[in-house]
């Protein structure tokens, strides 16, 4: 897993898909229309979407294999806890259609981060992540872009990643 600032983007060198997907996230606003946007094809595309943050337990543990997530607050703040999966029970096994697998929430997170305007936050394959979720119990009505990249085209090691 990987947070910080938009801004400091270029701390990390991951290479030339990273930099196309940074050089996308620097031209949104939260007046962006939600939607699929293709920055590379199937290798590199983004979701703009809007929805209500979530109590706990109505959220869900997810992660992916074949796509690298960054996320994005474009409007308002969003909570995530932050699994390994190696920590997990597996609720739904991994659907490689869609990428995705669900988690058991049975067991405690390593992290919880709050993304705000202007930070973002990146999960890797062995990183699971519970999104979606109040900041402070407080609803709220919040805009993102979700950022996935096919994690064989970012410059870095699974064994020696963060």
């Amino acid at each position: 897993m990987v947070a910080d600032k938009i801004e400091k983007w270029q701390n990390y060198p991951f290479g030339k898909a990273w930099q196309k997907a940074f050089a996308f996230l620097n031209t949104l606003t939260p007046t962006t229309k939600d939607a699929k946007y293709e920055i590379d094809g199937d290798d590199i595309f983004a979701i703009v979407m809007s929805y209500n943050t979530l109590k706990r337990e109505d959220a869900v543990i997810e992660s992916h294999q074949k796509y690298v997530d960054i996320q994005a607050t474009l409007r308002g703040i969003e909570g995530f806890e932050c699994f390994g999966i190696d920590t997990l029970a597996i609720k739904t096994p991994y659907d490689a259609a869609k990428d995705i697998a669900f988690y058991e929430k049975n067991a405690i997170p390593h992290s919880r981060i709050n993304v705000t305007e202007g930070c973002f936050v990146m999960f890797f394959p062995h990183d699971a992540h519970m999104p979606c979720l109040r900041v402070a119990d407080k609803h709220e009505h919040i805009k993102k872009v979700v950022i996935k990249i096919k994690a064989e085209l970012l410059n870095y090691s699974s064994s020696s990643s963060p």
